[in-house]
């Protein structure tokens, strides 16, 4: 599927940290309990990492003690695409940034959470920027 943002491997490896760019571009999972937006409480928007693209807000955060950000929902319908994920011997559903394709984490559904939708959103912190909300 083509992206707005699409860039050649070099460019990402140029503008991503080596830890980003395994994560975001090469589907990498960052060590839970580490990321900097785990126990973040901050208002604001999460933007994808590699492209700017707005994916969740602040008001969808909840704490799951899983050692990732989750959220419930994405900010928008349309933010985030959805893909079947059967690596590693189990079958998950990958999120991704839908404007660049950046891997950005695994939604799971039915656990139980006290949240509207029922689904965890659980994203690596490193796959995003917080843009504190009134700045």
């Amino acid at each position: 599927m083509p992206y707005d943002v699409e860039k050649p491997d070099e460019q990402w490896r140029a503008e991503l940290s080596p830890s980003e760019y395994a994560v975001l571009r090469q589907a990498a999972t960052e060590p839970a309990f580490t990321g900097e937006y785990t126990d973040t409480k901050t208002e604001g928007v999460y933007a994808c990492r590699a492209c700017g693209a707005e994916l969740f807000t602040s008001d969808t955060k909840f704490e799951s003690h899983c050692g990732w950000p989750s959220f419930f929902d994405p900010k928008d319908t349309d933010a985030v695409e959805l893909v079947a994920d059967r690596s590693h011997g189990m079958v998950r559903t990958e999120v991704r940034c839908a404007r660049c394709g950046s891997h950005l984490g695994h939604v799971f559904e039915g656990e139980g959470y006290p949240t509207p939708t029922d689904q965890r959103y659980c994203i690596n912190s490193i796959s995003l920027n917080l843009r504190p909300a009134g700045s």
